[in-house]
């Protein structure tokens, strides 16, 4: 069901579909690690029955990651003890701006703790995992959001995205995402991770809606000439994974010439390393205050990365920030010529419990730090794969208005 199909339902119909499909699409174990907040089923209609229709996005409903506030409701993050030091006063920013299209919340979902990884594994309330392949991860950290809508639960969930957590999520799960910006308004009233990297975003299942989602929220822009933009194969993607990439990014961009993808590659390689510094710095900036007295109730996974922190040396957060910098600039460059870029989202489908390994969280954030780095909006698109499991592209640009959005968009419909 599309935006225009949800629409259509009375406010009662529709919060009764909700709670059907909770209950009949996600698997035993589900609905605890996919949902950290629900409104009942009397309370969901009664919203849905107050929500402007006149709204361009009016009367859909949606969940929201469980870092953005929501009045009534704690945030906890994906962890059980933030509710205890971090008190909620009222919506978030991206809430706020929700219900002005008239969108509904339904409730919030859960994490990967604290966004501090990219699997969707949570040490907490259980992994979460893909909808139509059992076994398999959503990717994270926007687990429950992606699930939520890969189920058909709804048609909208709202994300953060620091390192990969909206792009990975749609890759793995078969749906468009959207990340914003780094420092948006959206996210800085948020339960962050890395306030140079943060960013808002969301899922769709189709790119109408997606389409729909980015105009209602930020406006989109059109142009009459055709943008410009290539296509660049990276190490350490699966051979029928880069194969269909290279396909599917064929309908909007060729690849790189050679120059082009040297200077890019070349220009990359500080960008794995400057993302884990910054963001280990900066998320130990976030948890420093509380960490130590709640030590022993972090994921074991997540506690090191946040402790790296404290091993780093000045030249680390040197090389760091020369790699901010210089990043940026490449970006700059390459925006001087052309309108965007595209790269492949994921280097393999989603993955088994076994497969969540350090090795694969380096290889998926090989692809995607380099947007994050350059504080870039990124469309992620859908791409099938033989297996019958998906990847995903990512197409880059410099605007979260750009008209390359709304004209990549046009070639998925």
């Amino acid at each position: 069901m599309n935006f225009a199909s949800w629409q259509k339902l009375t406010p009662q119909q529709a919060a009764r579909e909700i709670h059907e499909r909770i209950r009949t699409r996600l698997r035993p174990g589900q609905p605890r690690a996919a949902i950290a907040q629900l409104y009942s089923e009397e309370v969901l209609a009664r919203h849905l029955s107050e929500a402007p229709r006149t709204g361009p996005l009016g009367g859909v409903p949606y969940f929201a990651k469980d870092l953005f506030d929501v009045a009534g409701w704690p945030t906890s993050g994906g962890s059980s003890f933030l509710p205890e030091v971090r008190p909620v006063s009222g919506d978030g920013a991206f809430v706020r701006a929700m219900r002005a299209t008239g969108a509904v919340l339904a409730g919030k979902t859960q994490l990967h703790e604290f966004a501090y990884g990219v699997t969707g594994e949570n040490y907490t309330y259980g992994d979460c995992e893909h909808p139509l392949h059992p076994g398999r991860t959503t990717g994270g950290s926007s687990s429950g959001s992606v699930a939520v809508v890969a189920a058909g639960i709804v048609p909208f969930a709202l994300g953060s995205d620091t390192g990969c957590s909206v792009r990975v999520p749609a890759a793995f799960c078969g749906l468009f995402g959207y990340r914003l910006t780094p420092h948006h308004p959206w996210i800085r009233d948020a339960m962050g991770l890395a306030a140079s990297y943060d960013t808002p975003g969301w899922f769709t299942a189709n790119a109408d809606d997606m389409r729909q989602a980015i105009s209602a929220l930020v406006g989109l822009r059109t142009s009459e000439r055709t943008p410009r933009g290539c296509y660049l194969d990276m190490p350490g993607v699966d051979a029928d994974v880069a194969l269909a990439c290279r396909e599917a990014a064929g309908r909007i961009a060729s690849p790189a010439d050679p120059t082009v993808r040297d200077d890019l590659l070349h220009g990359f390689a500080p960008a794995f390393d400057t993302y884990n510094t910054i963001t280990a710095r900066e998320a130990w900036e976030a948890h420093k205050g509380w960490a130590e007295r709640y030590r022993e109730r972090y994921d074991p996974v997540v506690w090191p990365r946040l402790t790296r922190a404290l091993t780093l040396t000045p030249a680390q957060i040197a090389a760091a920030d020369l790699g901010m910098a210089t990043i940026g600039m490449l970006w700059t460059k390459f925006f001087q010529t052309y309108d965007f870029l595209v790269l492949p989202a994921s280097p393999f489908p989603s993955l088994t419990k076994a497969d969540c390994t350090l090795a694969n969280r380096t290889r998926i954030l090989n692809l995607n730090v380099q947007a994050s780095v350059g504080g870039l909006p990124v469309l992620t698109i859908p791409v099938k794969l033989p297996s019958g499991f998906t990847t995903g592209l990512q197409i880059i640009v410099n605007d979260v208005q750009s008209p390359v959005v709304n004209w990549a968009l046009e070639r998925w419909m």
